[in-house]
């Protein structure tokens, strides 16, 4: 910055919600302001190397209040909730349902998601309203025609690997063709309308 300033540069300026980590305190119920980088969490996450932020990083600029750039990242569409950095975190920060909330503020304020993840976890969420508990062959089955219609001709690179694994799994027994829902499904109705409710009210006390 001191070099950009001796030769008459314009310093880059990032602007800076400074409400932006009092809404994911909030929403999430995690302390995000007590994270002072020491970044355990980034050690123990097995998906830091496809981040674009890794999970320290993305903390500190919750800190410093860089929404458009939190929102806009990859990395909230990489973390797969294994609780690895709550675990290992000194402050108990658990990350997963902080990215959760970013994940669904992404998706308020029109920031395009990872297309392929979002389609896993919009078949996943389908999958457990449908029959109350996940259905891997029809999840899968949605997964693959939600992914095709996004990312088309791509999309048939690797399908006859994935095919043939599908096949052996359910010869052994390890996938079930046939789904079972489960008993009580106005529970898991209930659960999601209130999901939808609560996100709702989120959003407009965030806006």
């Amino acid at each position: 910055m001191k070099d950009a300033m001796a030769r008459g540069e314009e310093t880059p300026i990032v602007a800076a919600d400074l409400a932006f980590s009092d809404v994911i305190q909030a929403r999430s119920g995690e302390d995000v302001r007590s994270c002072f980088y020491c970044q355990k969490c980034t050690a123990g996450c097995p998906t830091a190397y496809l981040m674009d932020y890794k999970p320290a990083q993305l903390l500190r600029m919750i800190q410093l209040g860089q929404r458009e750039r939190v929102l806009a990242s990859k990395a909230i569409w990489m973390c797969i909730g294994c609780e690895a950095c709550g675990t290992r975190c000194p402050n108990q920060i658990r990350l997963a349902p902080v990215m959760d909330v970013l994940r669904q503020m992404a998706l308020d304020e029109d920031y395009p998601p990872e297309t392929a993840i979002f389609a896993l976890h919009r078949s996943f969420l389908d999958s457990i309203k449908m029959w109350g508990r996940m259905h891997e062959v029809s999840m899968l089955a949605e997964f693959k025609t939600r992914e095709l219609l996004t990312k088309f001709p791509v999309f048939f690179q690797g399908l006859l690997g994935d095919m043939k694994l599908g096949a052996n799994l359910m010869l052994n027994g390890k996938l079930s063709f046939i789904p079972d829902r489960i008993k009580r499904m106005e529970e898991i109705k209930a659960l999601y309308e209130e999901a939808t409710r609560v996100s709702s009210q989120e959003t407009e006390v965030s806006e």
